[in-house]
């Protein structure tokens, strides 16, 4: 088990950790450091007790405060999946109908009727404007 020497509010702790998790050990106590040495610069020297308990409960309020967070971040995540879930299972909307119009072959007869019978008048006018 290798054994670590700490710096916790400019004081050296000997702590032994499991092989492999010194990092994490280094980077725990970093953190209990940082708060030490925020109530060093704020209240001075304490004894080194009062000095743990208070960092200790910094970093705990910090930790409830990331608690409060993320159970609010989870709240909202289970409120979108429940709306995705709902989406995915919602009845599909039937599909749009589009009416196309349709001229029935009677009006087109008609219209090539009409036509015809223009084109027969035009021919007869023609004819009469040149003589």
């Amino acid at each position: 088990m290798p054994e670590l020497t700490i710096h916790i509010g400019g004081r050296g702790f000997e702590v032994s950790c499991q092989d492999g998790e010194e990092s994490y050990l280094q980077a725990a106590a970093k953190m209990l450091d940082d708060e030490a040495q925020v109530l060093s610069d704020q209240i001075g020297r304490m004894p080194e007790a009062r000095m743990l308990l208070m960092a200790g409960l910094m970093l705990a309020d910090k930790a409830a405060a990331n608690d409060d967070r993320i159970k609010a971040v989870e709240a909202k995540l289970a409120e979108r999946d429940a709306e995705l879930m709902a989406l995915r299972n919602a009845p599909k909307a039937p599909p749009e109908r589009v009416e196309v119009a349709v001229v029935p072959p009677s009006v087109t007869d008609t219209l090539a009727e009409l036509a015809a019978r223009a084109e027969s008048l035009a021919a007869v006018v023609e004819e009469k404007s040149q003589t």
